[in-house]
């Protein structure tokens, strides 16, 4: 018997660790970007939807938003359509555009729901377009001192929280595809997942903003040293948006954005790394990148957060 109790007490000790997260999060709604190459392997996906189900049921509010690169690109590809990006951001002609709706909603969003609901009756799909959750107007990206036309991208305008307040206060994970609507409905838009989960945390008065990626966090010194920036404050990430890799830019502008919108903190973690969200929210160390506002109070390590 003294064995057994022996061998659980990690057990016991993580959990108590977890007590104090548990405690300054409750109630409070999490917003989660859902991406990488936690979208494609299928071990990856179940323990993604393990974690957004343990948050609902310690008492947080998460909230999922996805893209679905990979997937697009692949079924572009099977109907003969080319994959175009220009300033980090896929061309989206209206054909696309089709294919992108069929993607997120139908194939993407829907096995996400599948696999939350396998827990129990959370999770509810939902568009950009629903409700209006999600109005944009065309993105023109400048390239090489010039703005140019990539069709059908479009950058958030405005934000409707209320379908997905009324979801949140019925106890329900909301899963929102970042596909948004102009304001005259005439238009439907590719909005990057990054930013879209962004303006939605700002948007819902978010805790917190939790980007997974395909990297450890944000790198000190790539490709010189592979050390992790554990936490930085808004204005030191600004300093260093101009030297980031096209890949991490909106990622982080998105941080940045969420952090100075009044979000408490924004963090990028690694998606490849089973279960990341549940060591980034409930231990003392956490595993990636976070974003504090300016005048949150400076502390070793992740104490303050």
């Amino acid at each position: 018997m003294n064995a057994r109790r022996h061998t659980a007490l990690p057990k016991a000790q993580t959990l108590v660790e977890a007590l104090p997260w548990l405690v300054r999060h409750n109630n409070k709604v999490v917003v989660v970007k859902f991406g990488g190459n936690a979208m494609v392997d299928d071990d990856l996906k179940a323990a993604f939807a393990q974690d957004v189900v343990f948050l609902r049921q310690s008492g947080l509010k998460p909230v999922v938003v996805h893209g679905g690169g990979p997937q697009i690109s692949a079924a572009l590809d099977r109907h003969g359509l080319v994959s175009e990006f220009r300033a980090g951001l896929r061309v989206t002609t209206p054909e696309a555009m089709d294919v992108v709706r069929m993607v997120l909603a139908g194939q993407v969003q829907r096995e996400l729901v599948g696999l939350l609901n396998a827990h129990g009756p959370h999770a509810v799909g939902l568009t950009g377009e629903d409700g209006h959750t999600m109005t944009a107007t065309k993105h023109r990206p400048r390239i090489e001192g010039e703005r140019v036309d990539i069709g059908r991208v479009g950058e958030i305008s405005g934000i409707d929280t209320g379908l997905i307040t009324t979801l949140l206060d019925d106890e329900r994970i909301p899963v929102v595809s970042s596909i948004a609507r102009s304001a005259d409905d005439h238009h439907v838009y590719n909005v990057n997942a990054d930013t879209a989960a962004a303006a939605l945390a700002v948007a819902l008065g978010a805790e917190m903003l939790v980007v997974l990626t395909d990297v450890e966090g944000l790198y000190e010194d790539w490709p010189n040293s592979d050390d992790v920036i554990s936490r930085l404050t808004a204005t030191e990430l600004d300093k260093l948006l101009p030297e980031l890799s096209s890949g991490m830019v909106p990622k982080m502008r998105g941080c940045l954005d969420a952090v100075r919108g009044g979000v408490s903190t924004a963090r990028v973690i690694d998606g490849r790394v089973p279960h990341s969200i549940l060591l980034e929210i409930f231990t003392d160390e956490g595993i990636g990148t976070m974003v504090v506002p300016d005048d949150m109070p400076a502390a070793t390590g992740r104490d303050a957060q």
